[in-house]
């Protein structure tokens, strides 16, 4: 197994943001990731904060970024998305460690809903009522519609925020994290929207016994002969669907990623080259979303629209498909021999999606410089080091040491799945500036879930999508 080393990684990401412009969609989280149903569901925490981590001792911190701001005796809310009750343990460590280095303010984590459209509806809500918190995560698809709204603070407005290195963060995230919502360009220096906290890929979660019993072959060692094309994929999720019973091949959940690989892969895409208009009607959207309603017309697959990671977790679905964020969960709550694999490709296709999510900040907090300074502590090397030996996470730094960390944080063992995924020519998650990502997202997963649950036909999603989405565009 190979590893992808900084020079590799910074050469094929550039290329990232050019492609993407072609055929990219908007992921959160991580990472990942703004679903409209069907998503993965936190287990516990809702929108009440753990324990925990309401007082910060006066410990200090090694590798802290952030000057300790002024504001003594100031109570900070920041929140994050989870994907289950082991990610909220995660992030509850990383705000107790943050509280403990002594920057004069206390701290109050609070794990975030679902997997939803609703999380980000929640913030929206929050900010309009003065109830949100200081600092929360977002999707990368959704910085342009919370910037655009006036929903965050341009941290470059604070002092010294404007010369902050960002050159050790992925570019195709800080573009966007610099972009005027008004013209849709980078304006590096006047804007400023926060700090990428993670990156993230796909990968199929496998039940190792599963497959082991009904006989199929092992998909890592297909993907090692490169014999890991759909076709194989396919023959794999039907061996073990006719084990019977409960069992089936598959599971993905009911979001754009899951879906939009399938359309990537095939050479399509959701939008345009310049990402103003619709490409869903394209040659290679249309072959990507016949190639699951094929497999949804069957029995393999847990019915579109159910939650895939409960099943995967209970031992009875063979491969699932998600985000490293999902790890977590697999660690605490699958009783089975389990390991990842990298994602079945057409030859020459696109390849994985390169997922993204940034610690943002209020616009209507009333302690901006300590909010720039939690951002801060949040996005450390330290940080994202505990994260990613967590599991939740691939560290949104490029380097040498970081990947390196990552690839031995097990299990999976192969993690090198994941890192692959940056490497295979990946459609980075953007926000949609020249439109509302939240309006084409809706109207676009509504026209795939009748397809998939067999409402409607892949020929009616191609005559009527690009219509059905129109109003998601500027102009």
């Amino acid at each position: 197994m190979h590893r992808t080393s900084r020079a590799l990684l910074a050469g094929t990401l550039a290329l990232t943001m050019v492609a993407a412009c072609g055929d990219d969609d908007d992921g959160g989280d991580d990472a990942a990731d703004t679903a409209t149903t069907g998503g993965d569901t936190a287990t516990t925490g809702g929108d009440t904060a753990t324990t925990g981590s309401d007082t910060a001792t006066t410990a200090g911190g090694a590798g802290t970024t952030a000057a300790p701001p002024s504001g003594d005796g100031v109570e900070l809310r920041w929140r994050t998305r989870p994907d289950n009750q082991a990610e909220i343990d995660v992030y509850q460590q990383v705000s107790d460690d943050i509280a403990g280095r002594g920057l004069g303010f206390t701290l109050k984590y609070e794990p975030g809903g679902s997997e939803t459209a609703s999380y980000q509806d929640q913030l929206k809500t929050e900010i309009a009522a003065g109830t949100a918190p200081d600092v929360f995560w977002i999707p990368g698809t959704d910085i342009a519609d919370f910037a655009g709204s006036g929903l965050l603070y341009n941290i470059s407005d604070v002092e010294g925020a404007a010369d902050f290195d960002v050159s050790e963060f992925y570019p195709e995230t800080m573009v966007h994290l610099q972009t005027d919502p008004e013209t849709g360009e980078e304006a590096a220096g006047d804007f400023l929207w926060g700090l990428p906290r993670d990156v993230s890929t796909f990968a199929l979660y496998l039940n190792l016994d599963l497959i082991s019993e009904a006989g199929a072959e092992d998909p890592r060692v297909l993907a090692e002969e490169d014999a890991w094309t759909w076709e194989a994929f396919r023959e794999v999720a039907d061996q073990v669907a006719e084990l019977g019973g409960a069992n089936k091949g598959f599971a993905m959940n009911a979001w754009w990623a899951n879906y939009g690989y399938f359309m990537n892969n095939a050479g399509g895409g959701f939008f345009n080259e310049d990402r103003t208009g619709c490409g869903l009607d394209s040659e290679g959207s249309i072959a990507g979303l016949q190639f699951l309603s094929d497999l949804y017309g069957t029995d393999t697959a847990v019915p579109y629209g159910e939650d895939g990671e409960e099943p995967w977790t209970a031992g009875t679905v063979g491969m699932f498909i998600n985000g490293r964020w999902a790890t977590p969960g697999a660690r605490a709550n699958a009783g089975f021999n389990w390991d990842v694999v990298s994602l079945p490709a057409q030859e020459e296709a696109r390849g994985n999606w390169l997922f993204w999510g940034a610690y943002v900040v209020n616009a209507e907090t009333e302690h901006p410089e300590e909010a720039w300074a939690l951002v801060q502590e949040l996005t450390t090397t330290e940080t994202q080091a505990t994260i990613s030996e967590l599991g939740a996470n691939i560290p949104s730094r490029q380097s040498d040491e970081a990947i390196d960390a990552f690839v031995g944080y097990t299990p999976p063992e192969n993690n090198q799945a994941f890192v692959d995924g940056i490497s295979s020519d990946p459609v980075a998650e953007g926000p949609l500036w020249a439109g509302s990502w939240p309006d084409f997202d809706t109207a676009m997963n509504t026209a795939v879930q009748d397809v998939l649950t067999g409402a409607s036909t892949v020929e009616d999603f191609e005559a009527n999508a690009c219509q059905q989405v129109a109003g998601a565009f500027d102009g």
